[in-house]
């Protein structure tokens, strides 16, 4: 399928998508919000500034897409690969990221308020200035993930995940609920 055949279709009322394979496509400022793309091939994508707001993304291979300024607000990305992926500005509030897998992406300055990001794999993630507002990241791996400035107020972390050991975080740990009870 390539992006004219998926824009006609959607604009048709079509919005089940899955399994759709869109490798390397320029999907820029492209409108999906709703439809379902859970297990699509978009890894390499061109997604900036794309609308995927209530999407399904779940099993997506999304690895080394760009996403930058991209609206995810609400998506189900759960156990989405999102290795590498280029996520400057993404909106991600109240998504789903549960067992998703986001090493060494960047999601500098993006809105993760209110996401699901338990059981993650987030080792050597950029979430410098990030909002991570009431983020929930219990059972993650925060390994050299980078967090410096970023906003963790009612954040839900596992107290091991933060050692300076595994986080460079830079940041008082004041607001953060722990998962442990601390």
């Amino acid at each position: 399928m390539d992006k004219n055949m998926l824009l006609n279709r959607y604009a048709a009322g079509e919005r089940n998508f899955s399994g759709v394979t869109l490798h390397q496509a320029n999907l820029r400022d492209i409108d999906l919000s709703g439809a379902n793309l859970s297990g699509v091939d978009l890894s390499g994508a061109d997604l900036n500034r794309a609308n995927l707001s209530g999407c399904d993304l779940s099993r997506a291979n999304l690895t080394n897409a760009d996403l930058n300024g991209a609206n995810l607000s609400g998506a189900n990305l759960s156990e989405t690969n999102l290795i590498g992926a280029d996520m400057v500005h993404v909106n991600l509030e109240a998504s789903n990221l549960h067992r998703a897998d986001l090493r060494s992406a960047s999601l500098v300055l993006a809105n993760l308020a209110r996401a699901n990001l338990s059981e993650s794999e987030l080792s050597g993630t950029n979430f410098s200035g990030a909002n991570l507002f009431h983020a929930d990241f219990s059972t993650t791996n925060l390994y050299e993930a980078e967090i410096t400035g970023a906003d963790l107020t009612g954040a839900i972390i596992t107290e091991e995940e933060m050692s300076t050991e595994k986080a460079n975080t830079g940041l008082s740990h004041k607001w953060v609920t722990w998962a442990g009870g601390r």
